[in-house]
């Protein structure tokens, strides 16, 4: 049986791999940093399935020791501070998690396993920030356009150059946008579903939002930690893009995601100053050839599904909420 370890587990895309891995019979550990031990919805439901550890990427000793108890397989280390806005308020800290935790991991399995560890590094397409080509591709010139894309940018070359130096297995996968009904309230397209379902049940009568023009290519989570997988399963390291190919506008997910409720967009969306980045980056679209071709890697759910799942899954958590007020205001009567 083989044995993951997986940081930043209690994410979305920690939560999808760790049920893959699951599905293909490993043992699967992760690790949490004390303040996220209790936001663990994302894996409540195969919790009795998996081993958690303590461990912080600010801690150089916390990841040493677990990586030597645990004795892994593949080490995903998804953690980071990977919230882009943020990065501008908490520059520092985004590179000490973002950045410098990456080497952390990678010396700790320097000293631990160089010859039987394999790792695989979580980049981003935010490096690419103001594109140099269209597509961007494994050879397209970083240009990042904000500090976490920045940090994501160290972590990616850190990656690379332990692997040559010390013939280290491990790769970066360079993941372009990919969203689920797990990502984060304070994601774009999260705001967007959770704003959409809102207005639709009455609970809110208009959704704020900043640069509509901005263009993403936008995945499904459950297809992307796939590709994470097959990128340690080969007999040598490398690093991919993954990506569908396409590019999409924050307008057209807005216009999806009300089209899915049957409402018009244009009475609703307000778009505000306050929600535009210092510097934008405003189009972003993957060429994911060479992911195809060498791991036979191919995205699965289209991007108009992925919108109305996305809508559908508040609409029934925020109903449920509703019926348990309901049922709360009963009981109180």
């Amino acid at each position: 049986m083989k044995k993951a370890l997986i940081t930043g587990i209690t994410g979305q895309d920690g939560s999808y791999l760790a049920e893959l891995l699951l599905n293909k019979g490993y043992e699967v550990h992760g690790m949490i940093r004390r303040s996220s031990s209790e936001n663990d919805e994302r894996i409540r439901h195969i919790k009795n399935q998996i081993k958690l550890h303590a461990g912080d990427l600010q801690d150089q000793m916390s990841i040493f020791e677990m990586i030597k108890s645990i004795q892994p397989d593949e080490i995903y280390n998804l953690a980071a501070q990977s919230f882009v806005a943020a990065s501008w308020n908490q520059p520092v800290l985004t590179a000490e998690y973002t950045a410098i935790g990456v080497t952390r991991i990678l010396e700790a399995v320097r000293y631990l396993g160089p010859d039987k560890i394999r790792v695989y590094q979580a980049s981003s397409s935010e490096m690419f920030g103001k594109v140099q080509e269209i597509p961007q591709r494994e050879t397209t010139p970083f240009y990042p356009r904000s500090p976490y894309g920045v940090a994501k940018v160290y972590g990616h070359w850190i990656t690379l150059n332990y692997r040559e130096s010390y013939n280290m297995y491990c790769v970066s996968g360079i993941l372009f946008n990919h969203e689920s009904e797990r990502r984060g309230i304070e994601f774009v397209t999260r705001k967007i579903s959770d704003g959409v379902a809102r207005i639709k049940l009455g609970l809110s009568r208009e959704l704020r939002l900043g640069n509509l023009d901005a263009k993403r290519d936008w995945g499904f989570a459950g297809d992307y930690v796939r590709a994470m997988w097959l990128m340690l399963q080969q007999d040598k390291p490398d690093d991919y893009v993954i990506a569908t190919g396409e590019t999409h506008s924050v307008q057209e997910f807005v216009e999806l995601a009300f089209d899915a409720v049957g409402l018009d967009w244009k009475s609703y969306v307000i778009q505000d100053p306050a929600f535009f980045r210092p510097a934008e980056v405003d189009l972003l679209i993957g060429d994911p050839t060479k992911a195809k071709q060498k791991l036979g890697w191919q995205p699965e759910l289209s991007f108009s599904e992925l919108v109305r799942r996305m809508v559908y899954s508040d609409l029934q958590r925020l109903q449920g909420i509703q019926g348990t007020s309901n049922l709360g205001k009963r009981r109180a009567a």
